[in-house]
This record gives C-alpha cells, sequence and structure tokens, in this order.
C-alpha cells in the first residue's frame, strides 16, 4: 500500500468522481483508476460500486475513507510539522547549566535567544554542577550545556566563550577585606560556605586548602545563590564565587586571590550525536553572541 494509492482514494470517496479526483490532483484518470484497483486488490475489498455513474463507495470503502482520512491528515500535518522544525518556527533545546552559570549569565541568553528565536522552547535545566552537566550530555538526557569547560574531552564538543575567575566572598567587616590579595594558608581558621560537593568551585577550593595542609571548617553547602550571598553578608562565613556573580553585590567584599584560578565558561554537546536545527540555532547563537568560530565538525550534520 502506497501513500500515493491512498490519496487517489480519500480524494475520489469525497468527490464521488474519478474525473474530478484526477482534476483536483493533477494527475491522468487512469493513474487514479488503477492505483485504486491495486489497492483493492491488496487488501481484498471492493471499495467503489462501479455499476453507478458516480463513484459510490461500498460500506467497506466508507469504513475505509474514515480511517484513510486521519492517516493522511496526520501525514500531511507531520510534513508541515517538520517543515516547522526545519525553519526554526518549532523546537526545543534542553540546556543543562550549573548555579552560579545560571544565576548571572543564562537569564540575559535566554532572553536574547528568545527575541531571535520566537518558535523555538528552550528549557533550562539547573544541575548541581558542570560535572553532573556534562555527565546528562553523554547518556543524552540533555542538549547542550552551558559549564566550566574541562581542559580536553574525548567525548564532547566544547565551545568556550569567556574566561572566569573565583574571588573570595568575606563579609564587609571581615579584616581580609582589606587585603589586595589572600593566600589560602590565611584561611585556616575561617568558616567556609561553598557550593555543593560536586561543584567545581567546592572541589578546587578543597584542593588549595588541603594543598596547604589544613581541611575548611565548611558550616553550610548549598545550590542556591542568593542563600549563599545572604550568609556571606550577614557575617556567618567566607565563600568563593564567580567574579561577575557578585562584583555588584554592594553587600559583599571582594578579594582577589594570590594564585589566580581561573576556568572558561562555554557551551558543550556529544560528540557524534546529531545536532537538531533548534541545538544548532543556539550553538550558532552563542558563537555570534561571543564571537566564537565553532568547529565546523562539531555539527554533527
Amino acid at each position: 500500500m502506497e501513500l500515493r494509492q491512498i490519496e487517489y482514494f480519500c480524494t475520489v470517496g469525497k468527490l464521488n468522481s474519478f474525473t474530478r479526483a484526477a482534476e483536483s490532483l493533477h494527475v491522468a484518470q487512469p493513474s487514479i483508476t488503477q492505483g485504486i484497483r491495486k489497492l483493492e486488490e491488496e487488501i481484498g475489498v471492493q471499495l467503489f460500486d462501479r455499476r453507478k455513474k458516480k463513484a459510490v463507495l461500498t460500506v467497506e470503502g466508507q469504513v475505509f475513507l474514515t480511517r484513510m482520512e486521519r492517516i493522511l491528515a496526520d501525514f500531511r500535518q507531520g510534513v508541515q510539522e517538520i517543515q516547522d522544525y526545519k525553519e526554526l518556527r518549532k523546537g526545543t533545546v534542553k540546556v543543562g547549566v550549573p548555579p552560579m552559570i545560571e544565576s548571572e549569565l543564562f537569564p540575559e541568553i535566554f532572553s536574547s535567544f528568545r527575541q531571535s528565536h520566537p518558535g523555538l522552547e528552550l528549557i533550562a535545566f539547573e544541575e548541581t554542577s558542570s560535572l553532573d552537566s556534562a555527565t546528562k550530555l553523554e547518556t543524552d538526557e540533555l542538549d547542550l550545556a552551558m559549564i566550566i569547560l574541562p581542559e580536553t574531552s574525548d567525548s564532547l564538543h566544547l565551545l568556550p566563550i569567556m574566561q572566569e575567575q573565583l574571588v573570595l566572598c568575606v563579609p564587609l567587616q571581615h579584616p581580609l577585606r582589606e587585603k589586595k590579595a589572600v593566600r589560602f594558608d590565611q584561611l585556616k581558621n575561617e568558616n567556609f560556605i561553598l557550593l555543593h560537593e560536586r561543584a567545581y568551585q567546592h572541589q578546587v577550593v578543597l584542593s588549595k586548602c588541603l594543598r596547604q595542609h589544613f581541611v575548611p571548617n565548611r558550616i553550610f553547602t548549598s545550590n542556591q545563590i542568593k542563600t549563599i550571598l545572604g550568609l556571606i553578608a550577614n557575617g556567618s562565613g567566607i565563600s568563593f564565587l564567580m567574579n561577575m556573580v557578585v562584583k555588584n553585590q554592594p553587600q559583599i567584599g571582594i578579594v582577589p586571590l594570590a594564585e589566580p584560578i581561573t576556568f572558561d565558561i562555554g557551551l558543550a554537546w556529544k560528540k557524534d550525536k546529531y545536532l537538531s536545527n533548534a541545538s544548532q540555532a543556539f550553538v550558532d547563537f552563542i558563537a555570534q553572541r561571543y564571537r566564537v568560530i565553532p568547529n565546523p565538525a562539531a555539527s554533527g550534520k
């Protein structure tokens, strides 16, 4: 059974005429007649009563027409929907975003992307860490992720867009606020407020402390940036956050680190995975926004 035969049958069934159906479909009438005969032979049922001048459906033909019209309508709708996806009138992108990037960088990106691609749905998943986002890329739970990028990856395409650094965040009245720069060995007696244990910030701070032969006194961990900022502001402890997150926070003291901790933020997606047009549109949007050039081989097209 071919789709063309179904189209011939439905058109004849609605117009009650082989001649009018041929005119409507812009094909020769013998093609329609032959197509419907083959359809009848294939299903073993006579669909039209040919003893009458008009193309009158048999009882079986009427039942079959109802079903086939639904199939034909679904097919046409499916073709239209695919065209919508192709022309970016429709589509969904699932993006993983860890807390610090989500709180500061992502809102403006989301708004700008929606303005430039109003037909596309951008769904952000707040992940515990960049590591968790990367893991979900590899298991196909996410299409893309904006994360702190690893130096290299065998399984992910990496598109760096900016460089950031961690800064020490202290209460305004804290003595360390007056320092030009702070070393980790000066923090042995401080109360630490950190992001979740799997977060890049948590792991790198712990590593730096251990190199200075002490375990930080972690009094609180959270993925909520506002909570961490509030605890620092009220004097509960110190923390380490991206400079872009705290540079406009007047209630927080910011102190550079004597040994700067810098990292790349960017977009990542799985290698050897087909990118939908919607996902590719987001990659192109980010590349244009930050004036970077993605690897042509990374699109998956």
